[in-house]
């Protein structure tokens, strides 16, 4: 019983990981009904950023979240304003296109700065554990965890409690409702594009930390995060959180129980058998196709 409560434990400290990343792929779905290929390439541009901070400067990992953070928000909201609005209404095959363009670019970019060999941070927590009795649970993902689930907490009250949380919303609500009453959509678009680029590398810095990384590997998390947004219910923020916790628990019993190979093929399985059922996902509305017609 003492090692299923550690594993669950440790599974929704990796979920609140997955969540923080997550959260920032589904806002940019709300509101603009883009879904951004590089938003993986982001999380591992956060990754080689913090490491950057880390290794240079001798920053602890989770503190240089301060830095990255608001740093990779500026260069989210330029990229939208370059490069995604002059497209945001185009059909949303073009917008896929591009973004994946750009997730190249940047995959690129890092492989000119940093190289393309393997890298990882690891501070001195990295490899200690927090013991009660014969409960272990590694400090990295206790700390890692803990950040992501109070980045999502602010962005949960930036969401609900500020007039910029309700023009977001009602963005992504109704586009053309939200221009009647004096919201600017464009401008909000630029300002969430910001937001979920900052959750993504924001989730970089702790990914970083508990796994190794290449430029490459954006490929593997972006498959990862769409899969998590697809069992939430595309364009839901709750969703994204429930899918990402389900995504997490489902790696961790998985390797603990079953083998660690099937780790990262199991929680797909779930997707799959969830979308069998509810192809809109868990908290997904489902769409008329009367209404997606028109």
């Amino acid at each position: 019983m003492l090692e299923f409560l550690q594993y669950l434990v440790l599974g929704l400290l990796v979920g609140g990981v997955y969540a923080l990343v997550a959260s920032g792929l589904s806002l940019v779905f709300g509101v603009m009904r883009i879904i951004n290929i590089a938003h993986g390439a982001f999380l591992i541009l956060g990754a080689f950023l913090t490491y950057t901070l880390w290794s240079g400067p001798g920053i602890d990992p989770l503190l240089s979240i301060l830095i990255v953070a608001p740093a990779t928000f500026a260069l989210g909201w330029a990229l939208y304003k370059v490069t995604i609005e002059p497209v945001r209404t185009a059909p949303m095959a073009s917008t896929v296109l591009l973004t994946f363009g750009l997730a190249l670019v940047i995959e690129a970019t890092m492989g000119v700065i940093w190289g393309n060999n393997a890298t990882s941070i690891r501070p001195p927590y990295g490899s200690d554990s927090f013991s009660i009795g014969s409960f272990y649970m590694p400090k990295a993902q206790v700390f890692g965890g803990l950040v992501a689930i109070a980045v999502l907490v602010a962005l949960g009250l930036v969401l609900t409690r500020t007039w910029l949380g309700r023009a977001i919303r009602a963005s992504a609500a109704n586009p053309t409702g939200a221009e009647l009453v004096g919201i600017k959509v464009s401008s909000v678009s630029a300002l969430v594009f910001g937001l979920g680029t900052a959750a993504a590398c924001t989730g970089g810095a702790i990914v970083g930390i508990l796994y190794s990384f290449v430029p490459g590997t954006h490929y593997t998390w972006i498959a990862r995060l769409l899969a998590v947004v697809v069992l939430g219910g595309l364009g839901s923020l709750n969703g994204a959180i429930l899918g990402a916790i389900l995504f997490g628990l489902a790696e961790t019993f998985t390797s603990a129980y079953v083998s660690a190979a099937w780790a990262t093929a199991f929680p797909y399985l779930i997707v799959f058998a969830v979308l069998l059922i509810r192809p809109q996902g868990l908290l997904g509305a489902r769409q008329r196709e009367d209404a997606s017609a028109l």
